[in-house]
């Protein structure tokens, strides 16, 4: 089994608002991994992402990360499935861009720029902007999702040969759980022609 730092930010799962989802691990298990746990982790991250607001997040800004995390993955997941998203979700993401406009600035010098959000949610609403572009354009096709059950991790694989997400621990999962299951359909099973109650099989049964 891999081995991986479970606190680790991962930022390989093709797009930042994907990224963002990744900020929780092994979210359908009985013990996920919370890699934003406190405002500080969520500065970094941003500082990461270069989105790092003019005011540092606190509580109540990490609270609305993990909102509008989960908020984005339920979402993301149903567009995956290719089935409807939970209208209650669309409706408290529409409601959370409505509520942070934020008009483009740009600078130009040693590259193009954008002006930095002033704040945790204009932040956030950069991303969750970035999300729907995606997610109502023919670049959702590319989307996927862990096959592993707790995790469901949702990333980008445009050449469609990807099947778990970017985290080696999934692979390594699920690469042990294939080769088990291909040698268990390659036992032979019992040679003399009987039944599993110990009967003689007729024939062409």
């Amino acid at each position: 089994m891999v081995k991986e730092d479970a606190l680790a930010f991962r930022f390989d799962c093709g797009t930042t608002w994907l990224n963002l989802l990744a900020t929780k691990g092994r979210t359908f298990s009985a013990n996920p991994v919370e890699r934003l746990a406190t405002p500080g982790r969520l500065t970094e991250w941003l500082k990461q992402c270069e989105l790092n607001p003019v005011r540092p997040p606190d509580h109540d800004d990490l609270r609305q990360a993990q909102t509008v995390r989960e908020t984005l993955r339920v979402i993301a997941l149903a567009t995956v499935d290719e089935e409807p998203p939970p209208a209650g979700a669309v409706a408290d993401l529409a409601a959370f861009l409505a509520e942070h406009d934020d008009p483009i600035q740009l600078t130009a010098d040693d590259r193009l720029r954008r002006k930095p959000p002033a704040t945790t949610a204009v932040a956030l609403a950069r991303i969750g902007r970035q999300a729907v572009d995606q997610l109502t354009g023919a670049d959702r096709l590319a989307l996927k999702s862990c096959p592993e059950y707790d995790c469901r991790g949702v990333f980008t694989d445009p050449p469609g040969r990807r099947r778990w997400c970017p985290s080696p621990a999934c692979a390594s999962r699920g690469r042990v759980r294939a080769l088990r299951a291909r040698r268990s359909a390659a036992t032979p099973g019992p040679t003399n022609p009987q039944d599993a109650s110990g009967q003689e099989a007729s024939p062409g049964s």
